[in-house]
C-alpha cells in the first residue's frame, strides 16, 4: 500500500514538473530588427477572430498562434504589411482589422448613429416649434361676458355664505 501511494506521489510530481514544457513560446528568427518591428506592428494591428477584443499578439488562442505563424511566413517571403493585411482580410474577413473599411455592408454601422442623431434632433425641433406656438385668445361677445359676470358673482356669493357658515360653526 505504501508502494502504491509513493508511486502515485512520484507520478504526480513528475507530471506537475513536466507541465511547463507543454507551454509553448513562439520564437521567430528575423533577418533584421526592421522585420521584427514590422511583425510586432502587424500582430498588434490584427484582431483575433476568436477573441472578441484581443489582437493576435496578446491572444493565446490556437487560431491566433496560426495567424502569427502565417504572418511570420509571409514576412519571410518578403510580403509588405498591406499585402499581409489583405491576405488576412481575404482569409478571415474584415473582422480581423480594428478599423474595417467603408463598404455597403458596413455603411449602416458608420452612418446609423449619425442618422439617429439627425432624426432625433429634427423631431425635437419640430415638437418644440409645434408646442411653442401661441394660442390666440378668444374674444367674448357681450352675451358671454354678462353670463361670465353673473357666474362669478354667484360663486363669490356662495364663497361668502360658506365663510359665514364656517365662522358660526367655529364659535
Amino acid at each position: 500500500m505504501k508502494r502504491l501511494f509513493a508511486l502515485v506521489i512520484a507520478a504526480t510530481i513528475a507530471l506537475t514538473a513536466a507541465l511547463p514544457a507543454f507551454a509553448s513560446i513562439d520564437v521567430y528568427d528575423f533577418k533584421n530588427a526592421e522585420q521584427e518591428k514590422q511583425f510586432q506592428e502587424l500582430t498588434a494591428t490584427l484582431r483575433c477572430p476568436k477573441c472578441q477584443n484581443n489582437n493576435i499578439a496578446d491572444s493565446n488562442a490556437t487560431l491566433a498562434q496560426d495567424m502569427r505563424q502565417k504572418t511570420f511566413e509571409l514576412l519571410k517571403e518578403g510580403k509588405t504589411s498591406q499585402q499581409i493585411i489583405d491576405y488576412m482580410i481575404a482569409r478571415y474577413g474584415n473582422f480581423v482589422t480594428y478599423n474595417p473599411p467603408m463598404t455597403a455592408s458596413t455603411a449602416i454601422l458608420w452612418v446609423g448613429p449619425i442618422l439617429f442623431i439627425v432624426i432625433g434632433f429634427t423631431v425635437l425641433v419640430y415638437r418644440t416649434r409645434k408646442n411653442g406656438k401661441k394660442v390666440e385668445q378668444a374674444q367674448l361677445d357681450e352675451e358671454e361676458a354678462k353670463r361670465l359676470k353673473a357666474l362669478l358673482a354667484e360663486m363669490e356669493q356662495q364663497d361668502a355664505e360658506s365663510v359665514d357658515t364656517q365662522s358660526k360653526v367655529n364659535k
